[in-house]
C-alpha cells in the first residue's frame, strides 16, 4: 500500500515547514491535490494519514483531498478531452493515437492550515487520584 508513504511524505513535509515557521502549535488541516490518474485510493490515504499523524503536530489534522480530473490534448487536432478511468488516451474527435496528458497525475500539498503562539491552556479539569 503506496498510500501510507504517501502519507508519510507528506506529513514530513508539513512538520518541516512547521519547524521552519518557529512557533506552529498545532496543525489543523492539510489539503492536497491528487490527480485521477496518480493511482492513490482516498480512503487508504486518508487512513494512513491519521495514523502517521500519531504523535506528531499534526495529530488530529483534517485532510482535505481535491481530486483533479485527467485531461489530455490531441497532437493532430488540438482537442482536449477529460480521460477519465479508465483513461481514454486516443482523441475522441479524430481517433488520434498522438496525445499529450496535460494534467491527472498530480499529488501535490495545496494547502496547511496551522495555529502558532503559546499553546491553548488546559479546558478540563484534572482527574482526582482514587484514595
Amino acid at each position: 500500500m503506496h498510500e501510507m508513504s504517501i502519507a508519510l511524505a507528506v506529513i514530513e513535509e508539513v512538520e518541516e515547514a512547521a519547524q521552519r515557521a518557529g512557533d506552529v502549535t498545532v496543525v489543523r488541516s492539510v489539503r492536497l491535490e491528487v490527480g485521477e490518474l496518480a493511482g492513490v485510493v482516498p480512503d487508504a490515504l486518508a487512513f494512513s494519514f491519521e495514523l502517521g499523524c500519531a504523535g506528531t503536530v499534526l495529530e488530529g489534522a483534517e485532510l482535505v483531498v481535491d481530486t483533479l480530473p485527467g485531461l489530455a490534448r490531441c497532437g493532430p487536432c488540438a482537442h482536449e478531452w477529460a480521460v477519465g478511468m479508465p483513461p481514454l488516451l486516443n482523441c475522441p474527435r479524430c481517433e488520434g493515437g498522438t496525445t499529450e496528458l496535460l494534467s491527472g497525475r498530480e499529488l501535490r500539498i495545496a494547502a496547511v492550515r496551522w495555529e502558532t503562539g503559546a499553546p491553548p491552556a488546559a479546558t478540563r479539569e484534572p482527574i482526582p487520584e482514587e484514595r
